[in-house]
């Protein structure tokens, strides 16, 4: 602390200090000791997210026993240093300084939000938290290998456990609506499934009818992106386009993993990763979009956010709206690719020399009724989501047994998109999320992503009504610098709820998402 200067030292940042925190000595210093705290917590955190990430990109095999020990032992630290009742203590004590600040003041925030995490977490013993984060680590390896021989036996002892697991972590918050909300307050504050319900069920009974119409016309062709494309050319393409829309390398890097996700270690240390397929081109490409816009989230986190708990994205949903931006509303236009395809071209001109750019366009939006939900059109990629979230919904509540996952999850196929996995690495064993994480609050982040994703692009263009123009040229600024202004700088201090109402000046609607469908895919088909 600094009184004469009037600032206090944080993290190796100097903060002026607001003329309340100037005067009350003892205030100030219960903030600095629990600044120093969490920003201890966090740098545990780091430690634990660079062994995942080195898990998923990099790390030999045999180092997965080991892998799942250290993070345990990581978890089970980080636990009880921030469920300390000291914390809970100091939290306490500055209840009253918060409420004599405004509302979105940096030392209010940090506080409200350092109160809502100490809340949740100290309902969990360390010992729980380190046994499930083990048990996690032990579950991707197994679903890791399993998945590559469609051995859903080999995995169905982890996700019982998991399972098992979810319920219990659900039990430490009683009085819950329905045992799915606190697993999905995990990554969704403030979601509940009877507010996701009937908002699943609103968005079905509108996209339904349109993939039925567009799926009984005539399918785009999309054969030029399944082609022999050299891996290393499409890595270096992909790294061109993402360091063109704001991706800065200087900050971040991109590798490989079996399922893409996105990471970060500071303000300053994000990363990506991608997979690639020499057969399929879209892969690599939109993949490494979506992770890119994930990490222009964090990256455009205030500096001052740098190892506090403000640092970060808000929720799976607003984070996620910002992933599906870029590589949807932005990776997909026709203005995105009036700038990028020639250059394309000229990488894979045997390939895609005599494909022109409309037909290239009309391929990587091609509407049809496919099994993987990471390769399912803008259309139809939220009746995957729903899927996923009934079924997992019907596990915790017991309705559904593991042993039975399969076969629910053929029948939902075979009712809602009418196919039939051939196998279950297509089927239940597809995404990662339930073997490294919970059953439960896993999967409504990406059509709430979806959604808002649509309301922010419709409000940034209402402001500035030159930015598809801008993207046709190749110039992302003025959008990157809005959604910086407007999303990125505030990190975690607003709730989800409260950003999308303060950005766009109404709450979540599907109506946004409805429009932008109807209005890109009535360029091809009758919907």
């Amino acid at each position: 602390m600094n009184y004469e200067r009037r600032t206090i030292t944080f993290v190796g940042k100097t903060i002026p200090l607001t003329p309340i925190m100037q005067t009350l000595d003892k205030t100030q210093t219960k903030f600095g000791q629990l600044t120093v705290r969490l920003s201890e917590i966090t740098d545990i955190e780091s430690a634990s997210s660079l062994l995942h990430w080195d898990q998923a990109t990099y790390m030999p095999i045999k180092g997965a026993s080991a892998r799942s020990r250290q993070l345990a032992t990581l978890k089970q630290i980080s636990h009880e240093k921030f469920t300390d009742p000291k914390i809970g203590e100091l939290l306490e004590d500055l209840r009253g300084y918060e409420q004599s600040l405004p509302y979105d003041s940096n030392t209010a925030s940090l506080i409200r939000v350092a109160r809502r995490d100490y809340d949740r977490a100290a309902r969990v013993p360390a010992a729980f938290m380190a046994k499930l984060c083990r048990h996690q680590a032990d579950s991707y390896e197994a679903w890791a290998s399993a998945k590559a021989t469609n051995n859903f036996a080999a995995v169905e002892p982890y996700l019982e456990k998991t399972l098992e697991l979810s319920r219990q972590y659900a039990e430490f918050f009683p009085g819950y609506e329905h045992i799915a909300d606190p697993l999905i307050d995990r990554s969704d504050y403030g979601m509940k499934v009877s507010i996701l319900r009937p908002l699943f069920a609103q968005l079905r009974q509108e996209l339904v009818p349109i993939v039925e119409a567009i799926t009984s016309q005539t399918p785009a062709d999309d054969s030029c992106l399944h082609q022999d494309f050299a891996e290393a050319q499409q890595l270096e393409f992909t790294r061109t386009v993402v360091e063109r829309i704001g991706y800065d390398f200087q900050r971040g890097r991109q590798d490989i993993t079996l399922h893409p996700f996105m990471t970060n270690f500071s303000i300053d240390d994000v990363r990506i990763t991608t997979r690639v397929y020499k057969d399929h081109l879209d892969q690599a490409l939109f993949s490494s979009i979506h992770e890119a816009g994930h990490a222009l989230y964090e990256l455009g986190n205030s500096a001052e956010f740098e190892g506090t708990l403000l640092a970060g994205g808000i929720s799976s949903g607003v984070h996620e709206s910002q992933s599906r931006l870029w590589e949807n509303l932005v990776g997909r236009s026709r203005g995105f690719w009036e700038c990028f395809y020639p250059q394309l071209q000229g990488v894979f001109l045997r390939q895609l020399g005599h494909v022109t750019t409309d037909q290239f366009y009309r391929a990587i939006n091609k509407v049809g009724r496919s099994l993987v939900r990471t390769d399912a059109d803008e259309v139809t990629y939220n009746l995957h989501v729903a899927i996923r979230f009934d079924l997992e919904l019907a596990m915790v509540e017991g309705k559904l047994s593991v042993h039975d996952l399969p076969e629910a999850w053929n029948d939902r196929y075979k009712a809602d998109l009418g196919i039939v996995p051939a196998n279950n690495g297509e089927g239940a064993m597809q995404d990662v999320h339930w073997y490294v994480g919970t059953i439960g609050g896993m999967f409504q982040g990406y059509t709430l992503g979806n959604l808002m994703s649509a309301q922010f692009y419709e409000t940034a263009v209402k402001t500035h009504p030159e930015i598809p123009v801008e993207i046709e040229q190749g110039n992302f600024t003025v959008l990157h610098d809005w959604l910086k202004q407007n999303i990125y700088q505030h990190g975690r201090k607003y709730t989800a709820v409260e950003l999308v109402d303060r950005v766009t000046g109404s709450p979540l609607s599907i109506d946004p998402f409805v429009r932008y469908i109807r209005h890109k895919y009535g360029e091809f088909y009758v919907v």
